[in-house]
C-alpha cells in the first residue's frame, strides 16, 4: 500500500490510528521494546508507565513475574492501578509523577539511576494522547540511567500487531500530510483507503474503500469492500514489539472471493494506471528487502542506535495534567477476529461481571 500511495503522490498516510506519538524520524529505538522480551530477565529495576502488561501482553507479563520471583527487582507503576500478578510500588497517576521520576525528584528516580539495567516500559496509554511526544521524552530521560553493556532500557509496548512493521517502512504522513486523526475529521478527505483499520471513527462525507476481514467496523463504514485474507490464510512477514522480524506461512486458503492484500493492491494498481512492478510474492519480497534490508533478517532484531534515545530525551515538550488512561478497555475484544467470536463476546460479558446469556435465552 505504501508503494502504491507513493506512486500516486499521496502524502496522507498513517499507521497510528490511535494517535500514538511514534515517529520513525526519531530513530528506530524510539518505537521499539529495546530491552527485548528475553532481556526482561536481565533487568534489575522496572518502571511501568501507563500500561497494564497483564492485559496488553500477557506472555510478556509472565516474563516480568518470572523476573520478580528471582528477587531484587523493584517495580514502580505510574498510571491506573491494576492486578499485575506481582507487587509493585504505586508512584502516581499521571505525567507529573513521571516528570518527578525522570528529574530525580521522586525517590524511584534514584532506584533507576542506581540500577545497572533499568527497564522503563511505556504503554500506549501514555503515547496515544496529545502530549504523547513529551511523555516519550520524559520516559526516555528516565530510561538510560546507568545502563551498562550497551543496555537500552527504553521499551515501548505496542498494542497493534502490525505497528512496528509499518513504522519500519515509514507508513506515516509525508511532508504536509495529515495524520490519522486529521484524515478522519469531517471534510478532510474525499477518499479514504483503509487497510485493516477498524479502531477509528470516521466522520461522514468521505468515500471509504476497505480491505479487511470479518466485517468489522471499517467494513460497516465502507462504500467499497475488497475482501482480504485473514492472517492464517496468507504468507507474511511481521515485526513484533521488540523489532524481531518473523515469517508466517499460509495454513489455509481464504474463502470465496477474498484475496491476499498484496494481490488486491497489485490488481488495483493496474486499474489506477500505476502498475506495481511485481507479479508474485517472491518479487514483492525482493523489492521489499531492497528498500528495507533489515526485514530479510528473519528471527533477528536489527540494531537500533542508543544515541537516538538521548536525542528523544532532549526533545521535551508541554505536559497535560490529566491522568493516564488505559490503552485497552476489553481484553477479549481487541481485534476484528476476536470481535467476530461468540465465545470472546461471552468472555467479555463475564469479565465485566454480568451473566452470559445461554443460547436458549
Amino acid at each position: 500500500l505504501k508503494d502504491l500511495m507513493t506512486r500516486l503522490d499521496v502524502v496522507n498516510l498513517d499507521c497510528r490510528q490511535d494517535g500514538a506519538a511514534l515517529d520513525p524520524t526519531w530513530g528506530r529505538a524510539g518505537y521499539l521494546f529495546n530491552a527485548t522480551i528475553a532481556g526482561i530477565g536481565k533487568a534489575d529495576a522496572l518502571l511501568i508507565v501507563a500500561s497494564n502488561p497483564r492485559r496488553e501482553a500477557a506472555v510478556l507479563n509472565a516474563r516480568i513475574r518470572k523476573r520478580w520471583r528471582m528477587g531484587a527487582f523493584p517495580i514502580g507503576l505510574i498510571g491506573e492501578r491494576a492486578d499485575l500478578t506481582y507487587p509493585y510500588d504505586y508512584l502516581g497517576a499521571g505525567p507529573q509523577t513521571l516528570s518527578d521520576v525522570a528529574l530525580g525528584v521522586h525517590e524511584f528516580g534514584a532506584v533507576l539511576k542506581k540500577a545497572e539495567h533499568p527497564l522503563v516500559i511505556v504503554g500506549m496509554g501514555a503515547l496515544a494522547r496529545p502530549d504523547g511526544a513529551a511523555i516519550a521524552s520524559l520516559a526516555a530521560r528516565a530510561a538510560p540511567g546507568a545502563g551498562k553493556d550497551g543496555w537500552n532500557g527504553y521499551s515501548v509496548l505496542h498494542t497493534a500487531a502490525a505497528r512496528v512493521g509499518a513504522l519500519d517502512v515509514g507508513f506515516v504522513p509525508g511532508a504536509g500530510g495529515r495524520n490519522a486523526t486529521e484524515m478522519a475529521a469531517p471534510g478532510a478527505l474525499d477518499l479514504l483507503f483503509l487497510l485493516g483499520a477498524d479502531e477509528i471513527d470516521i466522520a461522514p462525507g468521505a468515500f471509504v474503500t476497505y480491505i479487511g476481514t470479518h466485517g468489522d467496523a471499517g467494513a460497516h463504514r465502507a462504500d467499497v469492500i475488497l475482501p482480504g485474507a485473514a492472517y492464517p490464510e496468507k504468507s507474511g512477514i511481521y515485526v513484533n514489539t521488540e523489532g524481531r522480524v518473523q515469517m508466517a506461512g499460509r495454513a489455509s486458503f481464504p474463502p470465496g472471493e477474498a484475496r491476499e492484500d498484496w494481490a488486491i493492491l497489485r490488481a488495483l494498481s493496474d486499474v489506477l494506471g500505476r502498475k506495481l512492478p511485481y507479479d508474485s510474492l517472491a518479487q514483492l519480497r525482493q523489492a521489499l528487502f531492497k528498500t528495507h534490508p533489515q526485514l530479510q533478517c528473519i528471527d533477528q532484531i536489527a540494531s537500533a542506535e542508543r544515541t537516538h534515545i538521548a536525542a528523544l530525551a532532549a526533545r521535551g515538550g508541554a505536559l497535560e495534567k490529566t491522568a493516564f488512561g488505559r490503552a485497552l478497555d476489553d481484553f477479549y475484544l481487541t481485534n476484528p477476529i476476536a470481535r467476530a467470536s461468540v465465545v470472546m463476546a461471552q468472555c467479555s460479558v463475564i469479565a465485566e461481571g454480568h451473566a452470559a446469556l445461554t443460547a436458549a435465552e
